[in-house]
């Protein structure tokens, strides 16, 4: 059946069908290689569901191209399954006994045993454990029960041997009930070739019972794995392999043994250099790599067109053509392999690190660190001096991220960024965005505007902790103790302590907790300050520089003091302001971190 439009027609195939589709490689699954996220307890209720004929859900297809091949024929790809990877890979381990990869990347087969015998419908299959196995009643696994040349009658001969109070019948009844499942319906939905991803998604978020939505890097990544002719399956694997190995170092040491194949391939060697990498400021996910080599390579920033140029598409003619195919994998490998060279991507963190932003928490936006990682591969063409690509590059994140250039439809501007540096160069680019988004109104009123905020992890605010560490800004009132060192073990405090704008009427959390209200303090200086007013705690660290006073802080000159406010952008007439002064203070604050921001800009 399909619907007026032919984008999808909708089908009732038995699990029989499916799982024989798949064993004929007529149906790829492109998870099939990645780890298996059901727990067991999943796989046992949906064989329990298909055992009493309760429905499972849609499986959706979707129709590969025509592509013209090189001999001039045309050959149509093999479906893609993008939604029910889950439900069929339960199928194969627990109903043909395949091997699959779980969580731990470790090749397993899920086991589920069958009671055929028990009263209660509910406890009929059970993951398959050391209890079970010494149990004469239960079918250890229900794998053994579809293979072909299975007899129901020596099966049951056999059960019944081993459990003579048995029913004849009983055995037979559930043993042919068992058997019925890979007879049970299970609807297919395959959705058009020509269906744009748009389309797609939305058709996929609308049968979709979890409401999951499939992002532009699932369907690259579905093309990618299943096409094995140019190397997708290893592609596939060598993006998965790295992303994981990023957050866990010490996965590698079982590389070896869950794919030795994979580990004579050129990815391995070229990524063995992160199984010593600690570093976390920059853990991509697969659509964090994906974008950057597609980006760097292709010079476009839609992952839309990705999926096309995989499939062979000719935008000009649009035509799915072989070489263009084979043309956009070689692309997107060395894409890919550019992606985890060890001194570029080592460089690049390095380079954020030295601007200050030492640790995931400073870092806002995973699309405004992926445009940056790709300017740095971009900035290796010889477009500009080579011992400048660092700092071009910890300009541009700082301006996209006080920006906030890629949050708001990010594939977009990517792309006409992209294209707007290929067309002037990146310094003749760089340019005119200051000349329009940084000029002195930016500088002097909207982002004194922006920092009217709560969120201590605004943008706004991480650039200016950002910029503080790249200046080895001190503390406020200490005279060792770096912002740099408190940011990676102590908590940001308030100036204005809560307790003491809340005594004054200050009841909002938007006021109290606005970050222009926030510093970085040392424990025993907050602890020695608690509720006292700012102008009460600052004269007594004044006086404290003079030998008079208890201790608040650790600075010893009159000097050091004002230096210390100057240095953390508090306005030196905050000594003598009360609670009533609270929002001229906040208004003061926010221009004097706007400068200290604008310095550090220029300074990059």
């Amino acid at each position: 059946m399909g619907n007026s439009n032919e984008k999808y027609s909708v089908q009732q195939y038995t699990v029989n069908n499916i799982l024989n589709f798949i064993e004929a490689d007529e149906i790829a699954i492109p998870e099939i290689q990645r780890p298996f996220v059901w727990k067991p307890l999943q796989v046992r209720n949906l064989i329990d569901s298909l055992y009493k004929g309760y429905p499972t859900g849609y499986l959706i297809l979707w129709q590969n191209h025509k592509v013209k091949l090189k001999d001039g024929k045309e050959a149509l790809g093999k479906k893609i399954l993008i939604d029910g990877q889950q439900r069929v890979t339960a199928m194969l381990t627990s109903i043909l006994g395949r091997e699959i990869i779980d969580e731990d990347y470790k090749r397993r087969v899920f086991r589920i045993a069958f009671n055929p015998v028990t009263d209660n419908e509910d406890e009929r299959f059970e993951v398959q454990n050391s209890s079970i196995k010494r149990s004469k009643v239960w079918v250890q696994d229900i794998s053994e029960v579809f293979k072909s040349g299975f007899s129901e009658l020596r099966f049951a001969r056999e059960y019944l041997e081993k459990n003579p109070d048995v029913a004849e019948e009983t055995i037979e009844k559930a043993i042919s009930q068992l058997r019925s499942i890979r007879t049970r319906p299970m609807g297919v939905i395959t959705l058009d070739a020509n269906l744009d991803i748009s389309e797609v998604t939305d058709i996929f978020v609308r049968v979709n019972s979890t409401g999951k939505r499939l992002e532009q890097s699932d369907f690259a990544m579905s093309k990618i794995a299943t096409n094995e002719r140019f190397g997708g399956n290893l592609l596939r694997k060598a993006i998965d392999y790295f992303c994981h190995l990023s957050v866990e170092p010490s996965f590698y040491s079982r590389l070896e043994q869950i794919d030795p194949e994979f580990m004579q391939s050129e990815y391995a060697a070229k990524f063995k250099w992160i199984k010593d990498d600690k570093d976390n400021l920059y853990n991509p996910g697969y659509d964090d790599m994906l974008r950057v080599a597609f980006m760097h390579r292709f010079g476009r920033g839609k992952l839309a067109d990705l999926v096309s140029l995989l499939s062979g598409r000719d935008f000009e003619t649009r035509t799915f053509v072989e070489e263009i195919a084979e043309e956009s994998f070689s692309k997107l490998k060395y894409g890919v392999l550019d992606f985890m060279n060890e001194y570029h991507f080592k460089q690049f963190v390095l380079a954020l690190k030295s601007a200050g932003f030492i640790m995931p928490k400073l870092i806002n936006s995973m699309m405004t660190l992926d445009f940056a990682y790709t300017l740095y591969l971009q900035l290796h063409d010889g477009s500009v001096p080579k011992q400048e690509i660092k700092r071009y590059v910890q300009k541009w994140f700082v301006l996209s991220t006080l920006t906030s250039r890629y949050i708001n439809s990010p594939e977009s501007q990517f792309d006409r960024d992209l294209r707007s540096i290929a067309n002037k160069g990146f310094i003749s680019f760089l340019k005119g965005v200051e000349a329009a988004e940084l000029a002195d109104d930016f500088w002097d009123v909207r982002l004194v505007q922006l920092m009217e905020t709560s969120a201590a992890a605004s943008p706004y605010h991480n650039v200016y902790i950002a910029a503080q560490i790249c200046g080895m800004d001190k503390s406020l009132l200490s005279s060792n103790i770096h912002v740099r060192d408190l940011l990676l073990e102590g908590d940001v405090h308030h100036i204005f302590p809560k307790e003491y704008l809340k005594m004054n009427g200050v009841n909002s959390q938007t006021q109290y907790n606005q970050i222009a209200n926030y510093v970085y303090l040392d424990t025993s200086i907050n602890i020695a300050i608690g509720k006292m007013a700012p102008s009460e705690y600052l004269k007594l660290a004044l006086e404290q520089t003079r030998g008079a006073g208890p201790t608040i802080g650790t600075l010893q000159t009159e000097e050091s003091f004002w230096i210390s406010l100057d240095t953390n952008c508090i306005p030196r007439g905050i000594v003598e302001m009360p609670a009533s002064d609270y929002s001229d203070f906040l208004h003061e604050r926010r221009v004097l971190m706007a400068r200290k921001i604008k310095v550090y800009y220029f300074s990059l």
